[in-house]
């Protein structure tokens, strides 16, 4: 089979760069280096802050208030309570659940980016980012915008990006926190954080101990954290550079029965599987505005080293990955206004180099390059109307270091594009709209154990949205509609058998993801304010023997809720609930199996009183002692189960 992607060609951004450049040049004369300083903000546009009237289009934003109310420990968590994202049960007993966008199952964390500080944190593998490793204290914000965004942040952008913004220490003087915390499940955790600023130069500094033994037998996690950075920010110009490190050691309990599970959801087969996780990663960033444009770059290094030890009837099997990355993002925008009308142009490069090498031979490499332009328009006039076209081309070289393992090297290309606009037809009232393509590759796992001789092809989506926003922030409804139509989805097929019975990888017949999200907020007095989100999703085969049946382990609705309590007195309340709508089991492609993993609602709660500087809180999951699980690969059986409830208090002491 060809490649759709590399017939379509690098020409097809052509028309799309000379629109962006016409509209450069044409206000380029109006450049702001007289006017005041871009506008403070709260969200991220186009890979730069954003001014203040060209806000993301349906980004849902989690602030470090909302995060400290809801008294969640960690970014995952975070992700899914505040903002409504549906996560699977880890299968090694660490905070980092799957994180799913718009219902991609099994593949879902290669089907959204994640990124922290503007720096990619998704692997060349089956692997998702480890964001447990991010101290939960040095976040200032998380940004979620659901649906195709390979424009501006590349291959897996399909379901959508989740962007982690930490705190720079720029405030004068010393501040910092130390939190203690003790549960059940032997579970404990110390986290502390210090900020400096003086002048133009500041720093920061945090580092944390968590440990658990979990809800199973043979599932203790424990992970050491370090991390720390430095900038120097005056006038025009801003440097800096952070380094972060993790150390994770896991058991591993194994999966269960249906029968099994009904009989004790905390047991394991599995006593002697355990393994190890260690990452290190250190960025480098740059700013600097030149009259009207603003220039930025990020030089960013990784690496990790996975051990896994598994028990084989008496036979211990070890094996050890070590990979690293390399980015580079160098990227400018121009801002410009002329009679009223306000152009934003983005043009940007991202040059990502990965390597692998493994115990057992399996060793890779990806090599890809990217340009992307993007341009955006805000007409004059009280309708705030707004438009803007973008284009990516990216190229991927894959190498397979070992012959034996079969897997050919090549070459991959692949366009994207996106088209969106938004006007307010009446005060209060945003309409918007998205249209564009996005893509995945497959990554080295995939391609390592695939059903086909060549590569597997690139994943392509056509994406659409159309959404509406009703209110300010007080009193607000968000809505919108999407599909996704995709060609040669990757996926891990159980009923391909090219040497094993066990199934392989491979690209699917077509398939579609599309339904209604809906968020809204309201404020129930000075005090209160409940919010939620909702998502239900259709996620099917469009064509092949499977046309018409539902895809595997994706809930056709998923609705969170949370309400706060936060009164003047220094008390604070804020209890959540999360129901989860049944699912496929995770080989039941032909949908014959005649159970399915059971619809399920979690509560969440907690209260805090501040005493002075120390803040005491009690906080509990899953309240209600609910038995169930999100993660299961085969009928009735190769089932994770969840926790069940656990009470946790903890002490704050800030300065």
């Amino acid at each position: 089979m060809t490649f759709a992607a590399v017939s379509n060609g690098a020409p097809a951004l052509k028309p799309l760069a000379l629109a962006c450049a016409f509209s450069f040049s044409l206000l380029s004369g109006a450049a702001l280096a007289d006017e005041q300083a871009i506008s403070t903000v709260h969200v991220t546009g186009a890979r730069f802050p954003s001014d203040a009237a060209l806000p993301p289009v349906g980004a849902t934003v989690i602030t470090a208030e909302e995060i400290r109310s809801a008294g969640v420990g960690d970014v995952n968590a975070a992700i899914r309570k505040i903002g409504g994202v549906y996560g699977r049960q880890s299968l090694d007993g660490s905070p980092d659940f799957g994180l799913d966008l718009r219902g991609f199952g099994t593949n879902s964390s290669q089907n959204l980016v994640i990124l922290v500080d503007g720096v990619r944190m998704n692997e060349n593998e089956l692997a998702g980012a480890v964001l447990s490793s991010i101290p939960v204290d040095t976040v200032e914000r998380i940004e979620i915008t659901r649906g195709g965004s390979s424009v501006l942040y590349g291959e897996g952008a399909t379901g959508g990006v989740i962007h982690i913004f930490t705190k720079r220490g720029t405030e004068p003087g010393y501040h910092g926190s130390l939190v203690l915390e003790r549960g059940q499940f032997d579970q404990h955790d110390a986290r502390a954080t210090l900020r400096h600023g003086e002048g133009p130069l500041s720093f920061d500094l945090a580092a944390g101990h968590q440990a658990t033994d979990n809800d199973r037998e043979n599932n203790t996690f424990r992970q050491k954290t370090v991390s720390g950075g430095f900038q120097w920010a005056q006038d025009a110009t801003r440097l800096g550079l952070r380094v972060e490190s993790a150390r994770q050691e896991a058991r591993f309990p194994g999966a269960l029965s249906l029968a099994q599970f009904e009989q004790n959801p905390h047991q394991s087969f599995k006593p002697n599987d355990y393994g190890t996780l260690d990452s290190d990663r250190a960025v480098a960033f740059a700013e600097h505005r030149i009259g009207s444009v603003e220039l930025a770059a990020e030089l960013s290094h990784r690496e990790r080293e996975v051990v896994s030890v598994y028990d084989f009837g008496g036979f211990l099997s070890e094996g050890v990955y070590r990979s690293r990355q390399t980015q580079f993002s160098p990227r400018l925008r121009q801002l410009a206004r002329r009679d009223g009308l306000l152009n934003e142009f983005v043009a940007g490069v991202d040059l990502i180099d990965w390597q692998r090498d493994t115990s057992f031979g399996s060793n890779a490499s990806q090599d890809s390059k990217a340009l992307y332009l993007r341009d955006e328009l805000r007409f004059a006039g009280a309708r705030n109307a707004r438009l803007a076209l973008g284009g990516r081309h990216e190229r991927f070289e894959k190498k397979e270091a070992n012959p034996a393992q079969f897997v050919p090297n090549g070459e991959q290309k692949q366009n994207g594009w996106s088209l969106e606009g938004s006007i307010d037809p009446m005060v209060g009232v945003t309409v918007h709209a998205k249209a564009g393509r996005s893509y995945r590759l497959p990554n080295a796992d995939e391609n390592g154990f695939r059903s086909s001789l060549g590569l597997l092809e690139a994943q392509t989506s056509r994406d659409l949205e159309l959404g509406v926003t009703v209110g300010a922030k007080a009193r607000q409804v968000s809505a919108r509609v999407f599909r996704h139509r995709l060609e040669n989805e990757i996926f891990f097929d159980p009923t391909v058998t090219p040497s094993t019975p066990f199934g392989a990888n491979t690209n699917l017949d077509p398939t579609r993801r599309q339904g209604v999200e809906l968020d809204a907020g309201v404020d129930l007095g000075a005090d209160l304010r409940l919010s939620g989100h909702w998502q239900h999703v259709q996620a099917e085969f469009t064509a092949g023997p499977n046309a018409g049946r539902d895809m595997v382990l994706v809930p056709k609705n998923v609705l969170t809720t949370r309400l706060a309590w936060l009164p003047a007195n220094g008390q604070s309340f804020d209890i959540g609930a999360q129901y989860v709508s049944d699912q496929r089991y995770g080989d039941d492609f032909a949908n014959g199996c005649s159970a399915r993993i059971p619809s399920y609602t979690t509560f969440d709660a907690r209260y805090a009183i501040k005493l002075g500087a120390w803040e005491v809180a009690l906080t509990g999951l899953n309240l209600a002692d609910r038995r169930y699980f999100s993660q299961a690969f085969n009928c009735r059986g190769g089932i994770y189960p969840s926790d069940g409830r656990q009470l946790k208090l903890s002490a704050r002491y800030d300065f």
